[in-house]
């Protein structure tokens, strides 16, 4: 699931559009935002000079077309936010990039920077306003916003991810853009559980104190009753939960005195299928309750019922079968990742290079000149980008291995190639993950249940016991 939103990147008063767009790419490509510069990519441009390729197309528009920069517009930015935990960075990158070749057609260069200084993951895809042939200039049309988010949503379901069917206009943050469909806060999920407790009618408040206890809440009385789960870092009052939640109403409320107000429940989030068990002991040493340790008694029961369910669905009841699965599932998982990384990175090497190949055919007279000139300082002054770029791309030429340059038919041949067996790829990528997931979390939870240590073991046999 993803939002979007086209936005047109203005000169400010005051700066240039060097400094401009210096600005916006620096904030965008942040190495701490992305992995170090791991999470971005580019299509016709290299993000070391990306800022340098825009003004250039943007002087060769002028001479091409003989028109001047009209407007204040310099470059566009799409931003892509994701549902938490739904997708990887690489692979909202990977989204972001196909979205960025679609909306533009191909005719606009672009970088994808991927951001997860967030819960969410979200991308800035910053497009230049001047096509790449120079002659054109991008036009933000009538319903652009909506065009942009129909194909997100075409490309998020290849990806076999979730889309909003009923999207609100807004220009507020991605989790409230989502309303019930985020995540619940700690705040809901106490009010469902106090919701739930009290329609089991507890018959006094120190039987509801008990269940809270049960159900893995810590209780903080004093001034104010508070109530932590484990995922909380904070007590949370009750008279901070609204109206039907404050002592005294569920007091009121336990001894018959008053009805709970109705509301609207949010949605709770799917489950998964089962989860690992949990190290009841490990817990209680850091101090958990008597009625925690209940509570997580009745939760493993359950994820034991539910992992032995899943392991007689496909028939592995053998723990050799089931070492066996999770072994082959992990192969096919990183045998996949693998050649999607394969893909990816030999693509982004494509990319830098047919960018430094244009460049310095558009460059090269400018050079020329500049040797004629006998590399005069004012010269270089006044031409600095394009004699910036083109040095960039002799020296990326130099640093290959081979000294014969591909044709540009001959990469662009390649490209297409591996971008069908990522794409291949992909169509499988999440359903072994998920297989791979489930399995391995099945044997974690047949090995905690039977004593038994994988590592221990492996050990063991290589020391030939």
């Amino acid at each position: 699931m993803a939002t979007t939103r086209l936005i047109a990147m203005h000169q400010n008063k005051g700066k240039t559009i060097a400094d401009c767009l210096g600005d916006r790419t620096d904030y965008a490509m942040n190495p701490d935002k992305t992995e170090g510069g791991e999470l971005v990519t580019s299509y016709q441009c290299d993000p070391r000079t990306v800022q340098g390729e825009f003004l250039l197309s943007k002087r060769q528009y002028k001479t091409i077309t003989g028109r001047e920069h009209s407007g204040d517009v310099i470059a566009y930015q799409i931003r892509q936010s994701f549902k938490p935990d739904e997708v990887t960075a690489e692979e909202a990158n990977q989204i972001g990039y196909e979205l960025g070749l679609v909306f533009t057609k191909g005719n606009h260069s672009f970088i994808v920077a991927t951001h997860t200084d967030k819960s969410h993951i979200h991308s800035h895809i910053i497009f230049n306003s001047t096509s790449l042939d120079c002659k054109k200039k991008f036009r933000n049309f009538l319903g652009s916003g909506k065009a942009l988010g129909r194909l997100s949503d075409r490309i998020c379901l290849e990806h076999g991810l979730s889309i909003i069917e009923n999207p609100k206009r807004s220009k507020g943050h991605y989790g409230k853009w989502l309303g019930d469909k985020k995540p619940l806060s700690h705040s809901e999920k106490l009010r469902q559980t106090i919701d739930e407790i009290l329609t089991k009618k507890p018959t006094d408040f120190a039987t509801f104190l008990q269940a809270m206890e049960t159900a893995g809440y810590a209780i903080k009385q004093g001034k104010y009753l508070a109530f932590k789960s484990e995922e909380q870092q904070k007590f949370i009052r009750l008279r901070s939960l609204g109206e039907g939640y404050s002592e005294d109403e569920i007091r009121d409320a336990i001894a018959g005195k008053s009805a709970r107000p109705e509301r609207k429940s949010a949605k709770k989030p799917p489950e998964k299928s089962f989860n690992l068990i949990i190290d009841i002991q490990a817990k209680m040493a850091q101090g958990k309750t008597a009625g925690y340790e209940q509570w997580a008694k009745k939760f493993n029961v359950k994820q034991m019922s539910k992992t032995l369910n899943y392991l007689t669905e496909n028939k592995l009841l053998r723990y050799a079968d089931l070492e066996a699965k999770a072994t082959q599932a992990t192969e096919t998982y990183d045998g996949l990742m693998a050649e999607i990384k394969s893909a990816e990175k030999r693509m982004a090497e494509i990319q830098v290079l047919r960018t430094h190949i244009v460049n310095y055919a558009k460059t090269r007279e400018v050079y020329t000149a500049y040797r004629k000139a006998g590399y005069s300082k004012k010269f270089f002054e006044e031409h600095r980008a394009d004699l910036t770029i083109h040095k960039a791309a002799k020296a990326y030429f130099s640093s290959l291995e081979t000294k014969k340059l591909p044709t540009m038919k001959e990469l662009n041949g390649e490209y297409a190639t591996l971008l069908t067996t990522k794409k291949e790829a992909y169509k499988t990528y999440r359903d072994a993950k998920t297989e791979m997931q489930e399995v391995l979390t099945a044997k974690a939870n047949i090995d905690s249940f039977m004593g038994y240590d994988p590592k221990k073991t492996e050990q063991e046999k290589s020391q030939g016991r």
